[in-house]
């Protein structure tokens, strides 16, 4: 038994070395400092590991891998002994989320835990704070590296709109890029409260001209003033049922109602970023108010996450 133990982690460890190696050229080429490294690989390691400069952060997903908790807590350990070992990183810099056995998880802002281990990250030249601990997700979604770089390159003297904002990486981007005035809007204070420490970190921070709006944004679409932003990103969760929430969403059955009404709030010739998460998702094109409507998913899709990546990016023009 212990030999069969020690060659799947052999493997895992070969596996991590190979991928590190390769990512980490392209990671230094491009001067980027935060990236994801390994993403269930292999089934028998059912982890996400990412890179936070000298940081290293491990989220496992429930996978039913029939252990008992003994034999589970021992192979996590070991698990994060080997990512140790291949990244040369002490092991109190090694970060673990479970993504834990709450079967009435509500919302995506639950806390998991409260080390508070944030620290700030570079990325683009900008800073974020980042959590390694606390949540089920650090603050900064890596995937959209590409399409916040395109943002930015399109936000000087936009009146730019960020809706389910999240941490505010995309709003700091194009406050960064010059913009008029952005707003962001999310649910969670928590999240909205980080959005502003992410401005203040950039030395940003402008009340005049940025707005966190504190909303359930399918309650707030239906406030907002027609022919007002000329920038919008809007990257929804997949489903929500947050308790906080009026409704219920669901992006597949939503995304027509909720596109065409960020459109009725936009300028003309005003362009959308819409992203989402769910793996099997179709734009129902012929519904949608827009001028022009182009699939950049492949295009945004960082070289960290090629062929790993579940999630869908449209630039809809209005």
């Amino acid at each position: 038994m212990h030999t069969i133990m020690s060659d799947k982690y052999q493997m895992f460890e070969n596996r991590l070395a190979k991928v590190y190696k390769h990512l980490a050229k392209t990671a230094r080429r491009q001067g980027i400092t935060c990236f994801r490294l390994y993403d269930r690989d292999l089934p028998e390691f059912p982890l996400i590991i990412e890179l936070y400069e000298d940081k290293v952060s491990v989220a496992e997903y429930i996978s039913s891998h029939g252990m008992d908790d003994d034999a589970y807590d021992a192979w996590l350990e070991q698990s994060v002994v080997a990512v140790g070992k291949v990244l040369e990183v002490p092991r109190e810099d090694i970060f673990l989320r479970t993504r834990q056995r709450k079967s009435d998880r509500q919302s995506q802002y639950e806390k998991i835990s409260i080390e508070k281990a944030e620290i700030n990250v570079k990325e683009d030249g900008l800073t974020f704070k980042v959590n390694l601990s606390d949540y089920l997700d650090t603050g900064l979604f890596l995937d959209h590296r590409i399409t916040r770089h395109m943002v930015r390159e399109e936000s000087a003297g936009k009146h730019v709109l960020n809706l389910f904002c999240y941490t505010g990486s995309f709003s700091v981007y194009a406050a960064a890029g010059g913009a008029a005035s952005v707003t962001s809007a999310d649910l969670s204070k928590t999240y909205l409260k980080w959005a502003e420490d992410n401005m203040e970190l950039n030395g940003i921070y402008d009340p005049s001209r940025h707005h966190y709006v504190h909303a359930d944004v399918l309650q707030y679409l239906d406030e907002l003033k027609i022919n007002t932003f000329d920038l919008v990103v809007m990257d929804p969760p997949t489903f929500s049922n947050s308790k906080r929430m009026k409704d219920f969403l669901d992006i597949q059955r939503d995304h027509v109602s909720l596109i065409n009404k960020v459109l009725m709030a936009m300028k003309k010739d005003g362009v959308l970023y819409f992203s989402n998460n769910l793996r099997r998702f179709e734009l129902d094109e012929p519904a949608i108010a827009a001028s022009s409507i182009k699939n950049i998913t492949a295009q945004t899709i960082p070289f960290d996450f090629q062929g790993k990546l579940q999630r869908h990016c449209f630039r809809i023009t209005k």
